[in-house]
């Protein structure tokens, strides 16, 4: 569960129904939506009931990136994966900076039970997530899904081809080919009916296309146009592998593929996100369009943490 308000309430996780009873132990009670610790024993004896929240309670509670998307706002994300503890999520979320994360499985050794609990601290936080995954394994997105990310996102994608058989993996039938268990997360570990779930599936995860290959680059046009896709997502480090410009992020043969980048989604009303490497490349993509510029992740900010103390106590190393 999320921090308390002023009130000493604890906001239910957003995924829970606005109006779905619920039974709460002896000296607890549910009420317009959040957990108290008024003991209505004497009145209504081990009973709750929720009430549909207010405007402003429901405002409070985490959005998804698909609905953020579908404001003009900038979506601040951090990236997580080689330190994978709920305490480095909820630490963001304390910062109150961001509005979620992605968890990186292509280059780490992330397991599903990792994505389990980070996917709980997000709720906790008000953050939704997603997953970074090679284009390799059906199982693999399903896995993330019903473990509880908000969605996924192909990573060494190459052709559109590869795009459309990654989204088909994403969406039940008749968009897909996903296959149908409702033991899941996105199922409400079987709460929900499966045809809610099919649609509300279909409907709410989030579907993101790395564009880090000279191929990508070539066909981004087509992936932005494919139906299912909500987000291109710029890979600067491989590209610029793949451009032959290594880790020169600020060369022109870069920027020429992102504007490319750009402009194809801006014809087909997507939006797109990157790493960004420093703040003038995030101030850059920005001005360029960029929705979602992913600005560290957990090794960045404990490099950068160590560097300050050091820089601190300079006195102390000498």
């Amino acid at each position: 569960m999320g921090a308390a308000d002023a009130t000493g309430r604890v906001p239910l996780p957003r995924s829970q129904s606005r109006n779905r009873p619920a039974v709460a132990g002896p000296g607890l009670s549910l009420r317009r939506g959040f957990l108290t610790g008024v003991n209505l024993a004497a009145t209504l004896p081990r009973a709750a009931f929720v009430v549909p929240m207010s405007d402003d309670e429901e405002e409070s509670m985490a959005r998804t990136f698909k609905e953020m998307l579908a404001t003009d706002e900038l979506i601040r994300v951090f990236a997580l994966g080689r330190i994978p503890n709920p305490i480095i999520v909820e630490m963001f979320g304390l910062a109150g900076k961001f509005h979620g994360f992605w968890l990186d499985q292509e280059h780490t050794q992330l397991s599903t039970d990792q994505i389990i609990n980070l996917s709980l601290a997000a709720r906790a936080n008000h953050f939704d997530s997603f997953v970074r995954v090679p284009p390799t394994g059906y199982w693999q997105v399903t896995q993330c899904l019903e473990a509880g990310a908000g969605g996924v996102m192909a990573a060494q994608i190459h052709t559109a081809d590869q795009a459309r058989e990654f989204v088909s993996w994403c969406k039940f039938s008749p968009q897909g080919t996903r296959g149908l268990n409702a033991g899941g997360r996105d199922a409400d570990y079987t709460h929900k009916p499966p045809a809610q779930f099919v649609e509300d599936a279909n409907r709410d995860h989030f579907v993101a296309i790395q564009i880090e290959t000279a191929g990508a680059v070539d066909e981004a046009d087509a992936i932005a146009a494919i139906d299912g896709v909500d987000l291109l997502f710029v890979g600067p480090a491989d590209l610029s592998l793949a451009l032959g410009v290594v880790g020169q992020f600020h060369h022109d043969t870069l920027w020429d593929a992102i504007t490319t980048v750009s402009e194809a989604c801006s014809r087909h009303g997507k939006a797109w996100g990157c790493v960004a490497p420093d703040p003038p490349f995030a101030d850059r993509a920005v001005e360029h369009g960029c929705r979602m510029p992913t600005l560290g992740n957990e090794m960045h900010v404990l490099r950068k943490g160590i560097e300050a103390f050091h820089s601190a106590f300079e006195n102390q190393f000498g």
